[in-house]
């Protein structure tokens, strides 16, 4: 089976946005998919301790809770390595079971059939 990458891109500054990247990757875990959402540009502060804290759409979950959940459910959570260097955000800054991956990491999986999708 292939992977899944979702692309988020939106942090606290649009809650929806940064949001739904997640309940599409917690619906794809719950019907036994590979997932790994990337995070880049500002949605790289949601994986950090506290970074997803009070990140609520109306009529949507918390995106802390969701995210929790896709983790919880086997997903994986990848911060943009080139996205986190200019931020400061180290892997130890991370909620547990989100890291920081590569743009070759994802070159590679996309090589591999995986499909895609962006918010």
């Amino acid at each position: 089976m292939a992977t899944l990458v979702i692309h988020a891109s939106n942090g606290a500054e649009h809650p929806e946005k940064a949001t739904l990247p997640f309940v599409l990757a917690k619906n794809a875990t719950l019907a036994g998919q590979d997932v790994v959402v990337l995070l880049t540009v500002e949605a790289v502060r949601l994986a950090t301790e506290g970074g997803a804290d009070g990140v609520h759409a109306e009529g949507l979950p918390p995106a802390g809770e969701v995210m929790a959940e896709v983790i919880e459910n086997g997903g994986q959570v990848w911060a943009c390595q080139s996205c986190t260097k200019p931020r400061e955000i180290t892997e130890d800054q991370l909620v547990k079971g989100a890291r920081i991956g590569t743009s070759m990491e994802v070159v590679e999986l996309l090589s591999q059939g995986a499909a895609s999708f962006s918010f």
